[in-house]
């Protein structure tokens, strides 16, 4: 069962008379780990506005290349790649800070950087949220979900050809970072045009299907420890509340319908953004975070918590 063909709904009456027994999550339990994926993101561009606005300077140079606390070097890999292709030998604590955040995301969540740290996500969020308000249910133009390694492929083979670093002249992560840090008016332009292709052309549109910082990422923890298991997936009443709030929900199926081939109840999938709005949504509590050799999963159906999302049911 996918999400393309949805199994039929409980009762609606009899869903919300069960739902009475429990008094309602406040607000803060419905959106948790929105709330801290945005303190995470704010807390990236506050390390850097540190020095600007108080003479402290925590981190210094740009989202795809710095030194924290002068002792930290980060480096973004998919950067240093295109420095290689392109025939540019990098310093050595450039290629140790391409390390530390390589190892760090392949041993975590490699996408966890699209949901977690990515100055991106919050406009694209804001475009999903307000495509939906707006109602515009269609999907529209929909680009595979494969263009994005495509992309990828590409922004290396220009950056070979030319001898630049092809990508970061137009990476709206990179422009977003100088409009915040840097006040770069002009880098607006690329931050809008993203905004706009959500909102008007594709739906979420960018992040999942041409973004190729997120298509590397996924392809760097393809074998990441951090995953989101369906653990309790006994007690899903298929209200579709977590295909809804998903940003890539292909990844939800084979976990949380795949007990009768005997699939795993892990998410397993690398196009996963460990974003955690499936566990925030899911009033019966079938999602949790847990690391990939979880193979444990809850046998009776537990209480059922209010269905006070706010998502449209």
């Amino acid at each position: 069962m996918t999400a393309a063909s949805p199994a039929p709904r409980l009762n609606r009456e009899a869903r919300l008379a069960a739902q009475e027994k429990l008094p309602e999550r406040s607000f803060l339990a419905r959106h948790k780990f929105l709330f801290l994926r945005r303190l995470s993101q704010a807390a990236v561009f506050a390390l850097f506005l540190t020095g600007p606005l108080f003479g402290l300077k925590i981190a210094e140079g740009t989202i795809a290349s710095s030194m924290t606390l002068k002792a930290l070097p980060l480096t973004d890999p998919l950067m240093l790649l295109q420095m290689l292709v392109a025939s540019h030998w990098p310093e050595g604590l450039a290629i140790l800070g391409a390390a530390i955040v390589a190892i760090f995301y392949a041993l975590v969540s490699g996408r966890a950087y699209c949901a977690w740290v990515c100055p991106i996500n919050p406009v694209t969020d804001l475009a999903f949220w307000l495509r939906e308000k707006l109602g515009f249910q269609a999907k529209g133009w929909q680009p595979k979900p494969e263009t994005r390694f495509w992309v990828l492929a590409m922004t290396l083979v220009v950056s070979g050809v030319t001898g630049t670093i092809a990508w970061e002249l137009v990476n709206p992560i990179t422009h977003a970072f100088r409009v915040v840090v840097f006040g770069a008016t002009a880098s607006l332009t690329f931050v809008v045009a993203v905004f706009l292709f959500d909102l008007f052309v594709a739906r979420r549109g960018w992040c999942s299907h041409l973004c190729p910082v997120g298509a590397f990422y996924g392809l760097l923890g393809s074998g990441a420890l951090v995953k989101v298991s369906t653990h309790a997936r006994v007690a899903c009443d298929h209200c579709m509340d977590c295909y809804a709030v998903c940003p890539e929900p292909h990844v939800i199926s084979p976990a949380l319908e795949g007990a009768k081939k005997g699939f795993s109840p892990i998410i397993t999938s690398s196009d996963c953004t460990t974003c955690g709005r499936c566990i925030d949504v899911c009033d019966r509590g079938v999602f949790r975070f847990t690391h990939r050799f979880d193979a444990s999963e809850t046998t009776t159906v537990p209480a059922v918590r209010s269905n006070c999302s706010g998502e449209t049911p």
